[in-house]
């Protein structure tokens, strides 16, 4: 609709501008970081043009750029931006939203591996927050996260709980911040083993999310996340009317070829064959590969999961030529990789021996079935459980 309406405006207008802003705005509210950057990058040009390289309106949209290079993998190109837009910031004097660009600095320096530089960054951050602030929980989740991958769990814990309890008091005030941050907190409690403590957190989000209809998004992700782990952890009926419900509300939110539906389609699959319903399970595995091949590329090692799984659930239905069939392609998927993933390869030509045995009758193996999580915000490729 916008590029309808830019053709008939001047092409470096200040209403074009803000139109690709707001395109970039929604972009990145759906995590589609290739698509928001052009419009990001257009709206920067135009701003500094107009307004000056040291206007706040140029320091909001160099925070967004910021984002986005994150949400790229681009990470020292965000810390370039966000060093900028913090410099703008500071002169100005807007210290809340300065605040807020530091809690992005910091995340910036975690994903380049910066950790102490983190947490001596936050540790100056967090004497500027008010005690029970919401942003002072944020301060120590961030902190978390790096202490984290310090592997110092423990220290990373007492800060989870210090933000914890802050939260446990700003649910009403603030619920939908609130929820997001115990989104953030499970998934730290998630890289130390803590299982239990992420669903207990996840469930607490959903609950919060489950308030608010407009928090769609939000709300398919929870979901999505919490079947996954019901399901890693062994409560498979459990795990899937959480896995259909985020189905349902991330293919109305985000649309049926959204990468991250491909997941919960996988995982569904999983539970259903768990659950001896190996041709709903079939039907799953069919839905995700069909969509990871289109959004992530037909040999990423995600879709050749789910093509895999595909051919274990065709041999749990009897149907041992479609599964061998399946399953050469799986072998030849992973032969183009190389010898880097040599262990696959043979993984792969295992599981065929494995349909081919059991097509002639003899005794099966387990059929192990590979659950993926749903990708994080900034993460294009999953983690493979």
């Amino acid at each position: 609709m916008f590029g309808i309406k830019e053709m008939s405006l001047e092409p470096n207008s200040m209403e074009v501008g803000v139109g690709n802003r707001d395109l970039a705005e929604a972009y990145v509210g759906v995590l589609n970081f290739k698509e928001a950057l052009p419009h990001c990058l257009k709206a920067l040009e135009i701003q500094k043009a107009h307004l000056g390289d040291n206007s706040v309106e140029v320091a909001h949209e160099r925070r967004r750029l910021a984002i986005i290079y994150m949400g790229l993998g681009e990470h020292q190109n965000a810390l370039d931006q966000n060093v900028l837009s913090r410099k703008v910031l500071k002169n100005w004097g807007l210290s809340s939203e300065l605040l807020c660009a530091e809690i992005d600095g910091a995340n910036i320096q975690i994903a380049l591996g910066k950790y102490d530089e983190a947490v001596n960054s936050l540790k100056g951050v967090v004497q500027q927050t008010e005690k029970e602030s919401t942003t002072r929980a944020l301060v120590f989740i961030v902190m978390a996260n790096a202490l984290c991958n310090m592997e110092r769990f423990v220290d990373s814990k007492r800060c989870l709980e210090i933000s914890s309890s802050i939260l446990d008091k700003k649910e009403q005030e603030s619920p939908k911040e609130v929820a997001e941050a115990y989104m953030e907190i499970a998934l730290l409690y998630e890289a130390m083993n803590e299982f239990e403590t992420e669903i207990t957190l996840m469930k607490k989000s959903l609950d919060i999310l489950e308030k608010f209809p407009q928090e769609q998004h939000a709300k398919g992700s929870a979901s999505a996340r919490l079947g996954w782990l019901l399901l890693l952890t062994g409560k498979v009926p459990q795990a899937v009317p959480y896995l259909e419900s985020a189905a349902e509300t991330i293919k109305e939110s985000l649309g049926s070829n959204h990468f991250g539906l491909g997941y919960v389609y996988n995982n569904l699959g999983a539970a259903y064959l768990e659950l001896n319903r190996p041709q709903s399970a079939a039907q799953m595995f069919a839905m995700a590969k069909e969509i990871m091949d289109v959004s992530l590329g037909p040999h990423h090692a995600d879709s050749i999961d789910a093509l895999q799984n595909l051919s274990k659930a065709h041999g749990a239905m009897g149907s041992y030529a479609i599964a061998m069939k399946f399953q050469r392609q799986v072998i030849n998927a992973w032969e183009s990789h190389g010898p880097k993933e040599h262990d696959e390869f043979r993984e792969a030509h295992r599981v065929l021996e494995q349909v081919r045995k059991k097509a002639l009758g003899a005794s099966s193996c387990d059929i192990s079935i590979k659950a993926l999580p749903l990708p994080r915000a900034a993460e294009c490729v999953s983690t493979r459980s």
